[in-house]
C-alpha cells in the first residue's frame, strides 16, 4: 500500500497568512450564537458538537485564498476572483508550526482568538512541529523534543479560557509505520501535548491518518499511547482526498477501539475522491463546505483542515509545499462536489 501522507505548510506563506480571522461562520448553513467556553477535559468529552463549535467556524479573511482573490480583483480578473471566492469565503483551519518564534506564536494565537471571538465563532488550529516531522519528506522539519514541549505550552497558555479546537500533528502517528525509530520519543511527546492542550480547555483531536493508511486496530493502539484518553478524539483525512463515507467507516472502527472517541474529518479536497496519489492529484475537486454535525454521532464536524489551493509539494507540476497554486485552486472549484 502506498503511503497516503498529508503535508504542507511552508514558513513564509504561513507567516504571511497569520492574521485576523474575521467573517462569517458555518454550522450546517446556519449562523449561531457563542456559548460559554468549556474548560475541563471532562466537560469537553461530555459536550455535544454544537457546544464545542458554538457560533460556527471562523473564516480567516487573510488566508492564501483571500489574498489571491483580492489580487485577482485588483487585476480586474473578476471571473477568476469569483471562483477563488468559493474557497476564500469558507472557514479553513490555521496551521501553527516551527516557522513561528515563541513571540510570534503568542501573537498569532492571541490575534486569531480575538478575531474569532469578535464574531462569536470557534477557532480551529493545527499544530505541526513534531520532531522529525514528515520523516524527511516535502514538509520535513520540526522542533527538538525540549522545544516541542515548551512550544505546545505556549499554545495551551494562549487558549486557556477560550473556545477552540486543535488538530494535533497531522501524519505524526500514521508515519510511525514508515519511520518506526521515532515512536519511542514521539508517543510521549504527543501525550504531553494533548494533556497541555486539553487541560487548557481546547477540544483536542489527535491526527489518525486516513482510511487507506493504517489499520484501525493499529491506529487505535497508537492513539491510546499518545493520550487520546485526555482528548476529545481524533481527526482523519487531513490534506487527503477520500470520500466522507470511507472516512466515517474507518473512524467509527477507531472510535469503537478507543472508548467511543469523537472525530472530525477533513473534506477540503475530497469532492472527487481518491485519484491515485496524495500529491496534487489531477482531477481532484473541492469538497462540500465545512459544517458542524447536528446528528447524535461520533462525527463532530466536517472541516477544511488543509487549505484548498495550497500545493502538496513539487509534484504533478506543483510549487513548493504550502505555496498557493492558482491553477490548481481553480481546478478544485471547477470539479467541486455538488
Amino acid at each position: 500500500m502506498p503511503r497516503q501522507r498529508t503535508r504542507r505548510i511552508v514558513r513564509t506563506l504561513a507567516i504571511a497568512c497569520a492574521a485576523a480571522v474575521i467573517g462569517t461562520a458555518v454550522v450546517q448553513g446556519q449562523i449561531a450564537h457563542a456559548a460559554t467556553a468549556i474548560r475541563t477535559p471532562a466537560q469537553i468529552q461530555a459536550a455535544s458538537s454544537r457546544q464545542l463549535f458554538a457560533g460556527g467556524l471562523a473564516v480567516q479573511p487573510t488566508s492564501q485564498a483571500a489574498q489571491a482573490e483580492q489580487a485577482l480583483r485588483a487585476k480586474k480578473k473578476t471571473t477568476e476572483a469569483n471562483t477563488i471566492h468559493q474557497i476564500a469565503s469558507q472557514p479553513v483551519a490555521i496551521w501553527l508550526g516551527d516557522w513561528y518564534s515563541t513571540t510570534q506564536l503568542k501573537k498569532v494565537v492571541a490575534t486569531e482568538l480575538a478575531n474569532a471571538e469578535r464574531y462569536s465563532r470557534t477557532l480551529v488550529l493545527v499544530t505541526y512541529a513534531i520532531p522529525d516531522r514528515d520523516c524527511g519528506g516535502f514538509s520535513a522539519g520540526g522542533l527538538t523534543a525540549k522545544q516541542y514541549l515548551a512550544w505546545n505550552q505556549v499554545i495551551a497558555d494562549g487558549l486557556r479560557g477560550h473556545r477552540a479546537a486543535v488538530i494535533v500533528e497531522p501524519d505524526a502517528l500514521a508515519m510511525i509505520s514508515s519511520c518506526p525509530k521515532v515512536a519511542s520519543e514521539r508517543l510521549p511527546l504527543l501525550k504531553s501535548a494533548v494533556t497541555a492542550l486539553a487541560n487548557a480547555g481546547a477540544a483536542t483531536y489527535l491526527d489518525a491518518g486516513n482510511s487507506n493508511w493504517v489499520k484501525p486496530d493499529v491506529m487505535a493502539s497508537r492513539l491510546t499511547a499518545a493520550g487520546i484518553g485526555s482528548a476529545r478524539g481524533f481527526a482523519t483525512n487531513v490534506s487527503n482526498y477520500y470520500p466522507l463515507a470511507n472516512e466515517v467507516a474507518y473512524a467509527d472502527k477507531v472510535s469503537a477501539l478507543t472508548g467511543g472517541s469523537h472525530y472530525v474529518v477533513d473534506i477540503s479536497r475530497n469532492g472527487r475522491g481518491w485519484k491515485g496519489t496524495w500529491c496534487n492529484p489531477p482531477g481532484a475537486g473541492l469538497g462540500r463546505n465545512p459544517s458542524v454535525s447536528m446528528a447524535n454521532t461520533k462525527l463532530d464536524a466536517s472541516l477544511w483542515i488543509k487549505t484548498p489551493g495550497a500545493s502538496d509539494g513539487t509534484c504533478n507540476g506543483g510549487p513548493q509545499a504550502g505555496s498557493w497554486w492558482e491553477q490548481y485552486a481553480l481546478q478544485l472549484v471547477k470539479l467541486r462536489a455538488t
